[in-house]
């Protein structure tokens, strides 16, 4: 015969169970999120940055900075609402043969800051080099 009391302590047992199963899940749900968006954002930046910097090295002639801030608007243009958060740093004089351009970009944050820190989905840092094409007759 089952007693009041035995029907009483088991009240409420799975509720730790089940929240810390939740919180593992959401956990999880957000590293995917994190992931799929990084994976997603540097491919976009790493094509933009390519096309800019191939942009300036076949306009013929040595790149002027008008040329530089077109090929920058492009890709900025390219990138839409992302771009705000991306810097440009373009190289053109070291090496005249070659235009070198570095991008960094910040990502939003689905995790934690520690976590995209230590995971490495927090920024992301590009830099592209093309040959600056020359007409040889």
């Amino acid at each position: 015969m089952v007693r009041p009391d035995d029907l009483n302590r088991d009240r409420g047992a799975g509720l730790l169970g089940t929240s810390f199963g939740i919180l593992v899940f959401l956990g999880f749900l957000f590293f995917a999120v994190q992931l799929l968006f990084n994976l997603y954002a540097t491919s976009v930046v790493t094509s933009a940055t390519y096309d800019a910097a191939r942009r300036v090295a076949t306009v013929g002639h040595r790149a002027t900075q008008a040329d530089i801030d077109k090929s920058e608007a492009a890709a900025r243009d390219a990138l839409g609402g992302y771009a705000q958060r991306v810097t440009f740093d373009w190289d053109v004089a070291s090496d005249p043969s070659v235009v070198r351009l570095h991008v960094t970009a910040k990502n939003p944050r689905f995790l934690g800051p520690s976590i995209d820190t230590f995971v490495g989905f927090d920024e992301i840092d590009r830099t592209v080099v093309v040959r600056v094409e020359e007409f040889r007759p």
